[in-house]
């Protein structure tokens, strides 16, 4: 008997941390659709406030492409395009924010989407957006390195000499596959670690490790249509860079919400949800005390 009580309390001990795990769904192409057709819908309901949000992708593009290194940019262009969708996926906290709050009823403005920046698990956020940064950044290194073992450190004079070195020679065809497959490898581990991460983190408050534990598990899940989105996400922001990166103003809050919407059809959603704990009431003290706030040990002390 006392065996048996000991495993029952063992099992009782584990089943919360089971029931904590996030439920993965089994979706299909149909559930990727439903998802761009809702981020439509978002979008389209708070319009200016997203473009206001995604302005800055335009501005990263253009200012990225004048200052790498100092020599012709051209070669970079297409992989400062395609590297977006690495940190992407961070940058766009302020869209899950507003779909977030649009699913339950509430307001959503600009100003409402910074809200996720009280959200306990910011500082995770932080830490796996950091992350993606350095994965963007490896993968323009590695970009510009692959345009270099092709054609030498000479820079494109302009796109037509560009795209005659690109099109026409066996170090430009070269170039494509490997820069692509090489790109492939990125995007994927990108995909795979954030695909639902930051709204999970947003909307369950969980760590960075959890989720981009339950990122992995959905895409091993899902393997099929998590390859077809990336798919997806890859083919507009390469439409959105083709006028001069303003494209991107429209494709980033569409994917912003529809990401969000996938992560619904993703994952379960919480049976139970745990409210957030009160915040700790901080006593407003006066300027004039600045020096004895510095040392309140010596306060008690006096007192």
């Amino acid at each position: 008997m006392a065996t048996y009580h000991g495993n029952v309390t063992s099992v009782a001990q584990r089943a919360p941390d089971t029931a904590a795990a996030p439920v993965i769904r089994t979706i299909g192409f149909a559930e990727l659709g439903r998802s761009l057709r809702r981020g439509w819908e978002d979008f389209k309901a708070v319009p200016t406030h997203a473009i206001i949000l995604c302005v800055i992708y335009p501005v990263l593009g253009l200012v990225l492409a004048r200052a790498v290194l100092g020599y012709s940019v051209i070669p970079l262009l297409f992989p400062l395009a395609a590297g977006f969708a690495l940190i992407g996926p961070f940058a766009a906290l302020g869209l899950y924010e507003m779909s977030r709050r649009r699913e339950h009823g509430e307001q959503a403005t600009a100003w409402d989407a910074l809200a996720m920046l009280r959200s306990p698990s910011f500082g995770a956020m932080l830490g796996l957006g950091v992350l993606l940064l350095a994965l963007f950044v490896t993968w323009v290194a590695t970009a510009q390195a692959i345009y270099i073992a092709a054609f030498g450190y000479a820079g494109a004079t302009g796109f037509s000499d560009f795209a005659t070195r690109v099109l026409t020679t066996s170090q430009g065809w070269w170039l494509i596959v490997v820069g692509c497959g090489v790109g492939f490898l990125f995007a994927l581990v990108a995909l795979c670690i954030s695909v639902v991460s930051f709204p999970l983190m947003l909307d369950r408050h969980a760590g960075a490790g959890d989720a981009m534990v339950t990122s992995l598990r959905a895409v091993a899940r899902n393997p099929v249509p998590m390859a077809a989105w990336g798919l997806i996400v890859a083919v507009l922001l390469v439409a959105g860079t083709l006028p001069f990166f303003l494209g991107l103003a429209v494709v980033i809050p569409l994917l912003g919400h529809a990401t969000w919407h996938l992560y619904r059809e993703t994952i379960e959603p919480e049976l139970n949800p745990q409210p957030l704990p009160p915040r700790a009431h901080r006593e407003r003290k006066s300027a004039a005390d600045f020096p004895a706030n510095l040392f309140p040990w010596r306060r008690k002390d006096s007192a």
